[in-house]
């Protein structure tokens, strides 16, 4: 067995032809490193979406660098990525590098050599991260910082003096146009070195959808490596195909179970019941605030549908055997 130098993970659920497009994208990518492997899983679809991708990776001639791997359940994302990374890992000559990378996105050229090359020319990275642009080519410059109960207030009050004082804690961090290490990326484009795997494990696949790339972020900072944002690779994301929750081209839906599931999670995990009961109250009290101020001003209503309920019944403090 030859030792690959990246394997590319694209996690499939119910969005086929985005996934086609997305394979596409990465053709010309190929030869910039030679070997490298890309494991398409399709996440028990269920739609004829694991028959439309195995067959156009073999009438388009991408076998020698595709495959499909169809799962018998839809674990969700960490699950997906892991069904593909886990044997290469076991294997005797692992991959060095590992890039997680969203169906719904298109690969801008030598996005991937370009995070090869910086994470080898800076070993203490253990997780680097793609700039990321809108279908219509326009750059979404941001990151992320870790959530606290300072940001939850933030994002539930959205009162300007507030944001203002807390901007050293807003989760959405501004970026320039050169890398810079931050807290986290989104698992739209996130490459991650082998020695990560070593040290923390996969991801958690407790989460189904949404702060699994939060996490795995969180506790490779805990175990010594650093994440960068590095926008001289380049992606295009469409945000939201396969959920519909960050979609912004269809009216917003009612928050899913797994997102609130996910939050709760996170939170008392890595900070513990009390302190997550406390990230609960200071959200829920700042977003009722602004409900106020919102029906006072008039203000447009942009939120999903029944908000505030669904936080509070899925609130540490009410479902306690869920966290």
């Amino acid at each position: 067995m030859v030792q690959i130098p990246l394997l590319v993970v694209i996690v499939n659920y119910r969005t086929a032809d985005l996934t086609i497009h997305c394979l596409r994208s990465l053709v010309p990518e190929i030869p910039t490193l030679p070997g490298m492997q890309v494991v398409v899983v399709d996440n028990a679809s269920g739609d004829g979406s694991a028959e439309k991708i195995a067959g156009a990776i073999a009438t388009e001639g991408w076998s020698d660098w595709a495959t499909l791997l169809p799962s018998d359940v839809n674990g969700g994302f960490a699950w997906g990525n892991n069904l593909a990374i886990r044997p290469v890992l076991q294997s005797p000559y692992p991959a060095p590098y590992y890039l997680l990378l969203n169906p719904d996105t298109e690969v801008r050229p030598h996005a991937l050599k370009t995070l090869v090359t910086f994470m080898e020319d800076h070993p203490d990275v253990g997780i680097a991260g793609s700039g990321i642009e809108a279908g219509d080519g326009t750059p979404w410059r941001f990151a992320f910082r870790f959530p606290s109960i300072l940001s939850e207030l933030d994002d539930g009050l959205r009162l300007g003096i507030v944001s203002r004082l807390l901007a050293r804690w807003v989760v959405t961090q501004a970026m320039t146009d050169q890398p810079q290490p931050v807290d986290w990326l989104p698992g739209a484009s996130m490459m991650i070195r082998r020695q990560v795997f070593d040290t923390i494990g996969l991801m958690d696949e407790g989460y189904f959808l949404y702060y699994e790339e939060t996490d795995f972020c969180l506790q490779a900072k805990r175990a010594g490596w650093s994440c960068w944002y590095v926008p001289q690779s380049r992606i295009m994301h469409i945000a939201g195909q396969s959920t519909g929750v960050s979609s912004h081209t269809t009216p917003l839906k009612r928050q899913p179970q797994y997102l609130f599931d996910s939050r709760r999670r996170y939170f008392v995990k890595n900070h513990g019941w009390f302190y997550a009961a406390i990230a609960d109250i200071v959200w829920a009290l700042g977003f009722t605030v602004w409900k106020c101020r919102q029906t006072i001003q008039r203000k447009p209503d942009t939120d999903p549908p029944f908000m505030l309920w669904d936080f509070i019944r899925n609130s540490v403090l009410l479902s306690p055997r869920r966290a």
